[in-house]
C-alpha cells in the first residue's frame, strides 16, 4: 500500500517539556522532515494551566501542519507514579486534541520506537538520535531529546502505516479503529433544579 505524503504528528508527551514534530511519508522508507519543536510549560504554574499551555501548543501545531495522523507515546509505569500521571494527563489532552479534529492517534511503546528505527528496541538516547539524524538527513541532532523522541515517533508510525493498513484492509478495520476517530455528541445542557 502506498501511502507517500501520508502525514504524521510526532508527540513525546511531557508536562515540562513536549516534543512536537511533523514529518511527510516519501517514497519507499524516505520520510521527510516537516517540524520539529517542544512545547514548555513552567514547573511553578498549577497542572491546570499547565495542561492549558500544552493544548493550545498541540492544537496550533495541528492546525498549522495538517496531519492526517498523530503518533505518541504509550504511557507506561516506569518508575515514579506522579511523573506517570503528569504524562497520561498530557496524553489525555492530545488525544482529545486530535479527536476534535477527527485526526486518528496510534500509539507506540518506547521500545517499539527503538526497535523500528534502530533495530535495537533497547537503543539508548544517543544512539536514536544518531539514526534520526541519519534517516532524517538532518544537518545536525534534533534537541532537547523530546524533540528527536517525536521525530523518531513519527517516523516509526510512516513506517508502520503500510503494514498496519494492510492488516485493517483485510479484516475490514482500516481505518475505523486504527485509533481514536469521531466526534463526540456536544452535551446537552443541565436541567434547572
Amino acid at each position: 500500500m502506498n501511502l507517500e505524503g501520508l502525514r504524521v504528528m510526532g508527540i513525546d508527551p511531557g508536562l515540562t517539556r513536549c516534543g512536537l514534530s511533523v514529518v511527510q511519508a516519501g517514497r519507499g522508507r524516505s520520510v521527510i522532515p516537516v517540524a520539529v519543536g517542544v512545547a514548555r510549560t513552567p514547573s511553578d504554574k498549577e497542572l491546570t494551566e499547565r495542561l492549558l499551555r500544552l493544548s493550545i501548543a498541540v492544537k496550533e501545531w495541528m492546525e498549522d501542519y495538517k496531519p492526517d495522523v498523530v503518533a505518541i507515546e504509550r504511557v507506561f509505569e516506569r518508575g515514579e507514579v506522579s511523573t506517570v500521571m503528569q504524562t497520561a494527563h498530557v496524553v489525555g489532552v492530545v488525544v482529545l486534541a486530535a479527536a476534535e479534529r477527527d485526526i486518528p492517534v496510534h500509539m507506540y511503546t518506547p521500545s517499539e520506537v527503538k526497535k523500528a528505527i534502530s533495530g535495537n528496541g533497547r537503543a539508548d538516547k544517543k544512539q536514536m538520535t544518531a539514526m534520526i539524524t541519519r534517516i532524517l538527513g538532518l544537518g545536525e541532532p534534533p534537541k532537547p531529546a523530546d524533540a528527536a523522541d517525536a521525530l523518531a515517533l513519527a517516523v516509526c508510525h510512516c513506517w508502520r502505516a503500510p503494514a498496519l493498513a494492510r492488516i485493517g484492509q483485510n479484516t475490514g478495520t482500516w481505518p475505523k479503529t486504527s485509533g481514536v476517530k469521531g466526534r463526540a455528541k456536544k452535551p446537552r445542557p443541565a436541567s434547572s433544579v
